[in-house]
């Protein structure tokens, strides 16, 4: 039996059909091509700076660790408070993606989203200055609020420009730069490694300074600069901006939009297809924040030291790039979300398996199967992240269900940071296996839920396309 929602959804996929058959295809791919050109290296900008400034503490852990200046030493932190430190983030990150999100929908977005960006670089930066455990702690918090809004921020932004089919391969043009800040937050350690002791300060603290006064001048661009919606983009033609109404349909138009329907959040609040999305991405939380934070860790583990073990965290991430951008591209290809993603997890899962069963002195297959696992968890997250966004039918609903997806990722973040314990070192095998089961279990789920969209799709008698996504 089809819930309200569904119902609904099917007469809006029958307005959307009528819409688009009055779009001349040439016409709309030249309009994408200018808005891609416009768009995507700034945000992909915006993301690549977030996820440098919220996963530098792991590169700063082990950073001129040979000549004891690292984060945790000069801080006088023990390996416990430094792992509250990263979880408080997480905490924030999760409290205030909700609201931020639903913030972006009443202000504008070029508005909101700068505050942020210019906000978490400044927090960022301010970490430099800390001494003490306190400090740290203090700043990550209110680091993860202000960074708990851009990610879906981002995502809803985009379906403001784009049709669902479109979504994956654009979310994978910010999303893989968070896979780029990894290869390069490592190389710029290595790099700012060389600089301890320039002016009296540590290289970490160098570190923080570079990255946060960086990420605040770009905020300060996207604040001015990023175009909030398409009826307002001077660089769009008046014609380009009636294609955009017709092509987006219900998505058209937002900035007339800015008031909550507190039914339709009702609406996305009780249904519970969504909940079976948001666990999807939980799983896969758990090992994005692992990796993100304990990359360098990991990679100390397999022999290489210091400013070496900061380099060498950066071909897992080189190869996830590529790899997440193939996966966008068939899964906007083919319109298939749950089959990529539940692909991508699975192939994850296996490589963490192996990671734990492989013996010790296996280092450079354990390598390999890292950069196998990493590639894998970064490629599954456009296909996920779009897929919950295209089942929805208002803007309203848009912002609320994208937000709490990534919000609910945040108890798995949390799970994330605990799992890779110094005591299990150099081989880490408890935090592969944990690994291994949560993103097995989205691959499963993934597995599920895109059979169950299919089922629906089915019993629309009378539509010439399937009206939802699996």
């Amino acid at each position: 039996m089809l819930e309200k929602n569904d119902v609904e959804m099917i007469e809006v996929s029958e307005d959307k059909l009528a819409l688009e058959s009055q779009v001349d295809p040439a016409v709309e791919k030249r309009m994408v091509r200018k808005i891609d050109i416009r768009l995507l290296p700034i945000t992909a900008l915006i993301y690549l700076l977030c996820y440098l400034d919220r996963s530098n503490i792991g590169n700063a852990k082990i950073l001129n660790s040979s000549s004891g200046d690292t984060m945790v030493e000069t801080n006088n932190m023990t390996n416990y408070q430094f792992t509250v430190a990263l979880m408080v983030f997480l905490v924030a990150y999760s409290i205030f993606e909700a609201p931020s999100n639903l913030a972006l929908k009443v202000i504008s977005p070029n508005k909101w989203i700068g505050f942020l960006v210019i906000a978490f670089g400044a927090l960022c930066a301010g970490i430099a200055g800390t001494h003490n455990f306190a400090g740290v702690t203090a700043l990550r918090f209110f680091l993860g609020a202000a960074e708990a809004g851009s990610f879906p921020g981002l995502i809803f932004y985009f379906s403001l420009w784009y049709k669902q089919e479109e979504r994956a391969t654009r979310i994978a043009a910010f999303l893989c730069s968070a896979t780029l800040a990894g290869a390069f937050g490592g190389a710029l350690a290595y790099s700012v490694g060389h600089m301890n002791g320039a002016g009296g300060l540590e290289g970490w603290r160098w570190l923080f300074i570079l990255e946060g006064c960086l990420t605040a001048v770009v905020g300060i661009f996207v604040f001015f600069f990023l175009p909030s919606y398409p009826e307002q983009a001077s660089w769009l033609t008046p014609e380009e901006k009636r294609l955009q109404r017709d092509r987006l349909g219900i998505n058209a138009g937002q900035s007339e939009e800015k008031k909550l329907n507190w039914a339709e959040i009702k609406d996305c609040l009780t249904t519970w297809r969504l909940y079976v999305h948001y666990l999807i991405y939980m799983g896969a939380g758990v090992t994005v924040a692992s990796l993100s934070l304990f990359s360098p860790t990991i990679v100390a583990g397999l022999g290489y030291k210091d400013l070496q073990a900061q380099l060498f965290t950066v071909p897992p991430y080189a190869v996830a790039y590529v790899v997440t951008f193939i996966t966008a591209m068939i899964s906007d290809h083919y319109k298939s979300r749950g089959f990529v993603a539940g692909i991508s997890c699975v192939i994850a899962g296996v490589a963490f398996l192996i990671q734990a069963a492989l013996p010790g002195t296996a280092y450079t297959v354990r390598y390999v199967f890292l950069i196998i696992a990493t590639s894998g968890v970064f490629g599954g997250l456009p296909s996920l992240c779009a897929w919950v966004g295209d089942n929805v039918r208002t803007s309203t609903a848009g912002s609320l269900s994208t937000a709490l997806n990534i919000a609910f990722s945040g108890p798995g973040q949390i799970i994330g940071v605990w799992i890779y314990r110094s005591q299990d070192k150099p081989f880490y095998r408890l935090g592969h296996a944990v690994n291994a089961a949560f993103i097995l279990m989205s691959g499963v789920l993934s597995f599920g839920l895109m059979m169950y969209y299919r089922r629906l799709n089915k019993k629309m008698v009378g539509t010439s396309e399937q009206r939802w996504i699996a």
